[in-house]
């Protein structure tokens, strides 16, 4: 039976391939989904409902035409990690960390100790708080095990 997992949060590192080539090095029958992490064609999901001249109403449309996504893959899943990084404030993250929080969706974070304050609340509500990939493929080698 195959275990799901949803990658959440930053886009600007390769932390999705370093957690899916260590599930495929330790024979882990997990599948992960994400967001589009296409940057550019993120922002553009809503622009073939009709152009905007406020940036506000085109953001709003690709939010939601995202959201049909992130929320149907996020409620599919057995574990969500999310991952916030150092460079870019990843509120869509912590959108989804709170989002698994009310679905009561265990959830796992990916990020390190020096964004440990601002993250208290999301960290607490974690299944637990991880600061590497490795970590995060050994928490999967565990639950994971037959």
């Amino acid at each position: 039976m195959s275990f799901y997992v949803y990658l959440s949060g930053e886009i600007h590192t390769d932390w999705r391939d370093e957690i899916q080539q260590g599930a495929e090095a330790h024979g882990l029958d997990v599948v992960f989904t994400s967001a589009v992490t296409d940057h550019d064609a993120s922002d553009a999901a809503g622009d073939h409902l009709g152009e905007e001249s406020r940036q506000f109403w085109r953001d709003h449309k690709s939010s939601k035409v995202n959201a049909i996504r992130t929320r149907s893959l996020i409620e599919q899943s057995d574990l969500v990690v999310v991952r916030f990084g150092d460079k870019y404030k990843q509120w869509n993250a912590a959108f989804d960390a709170g989002y698994c929080a009310a679905l009561s969706k265990p959830y796992v974070t990916l990020h390190d100790e020096d964004i440990v304050h601002p993250l208290k609340e999301v960290d607490a509500a974690a299944m637990a708080w991880t600061t590497s990939t490795e970590q995060v493929v050994e928490i999967l080698r565990y639950v994971t095990r037959a």
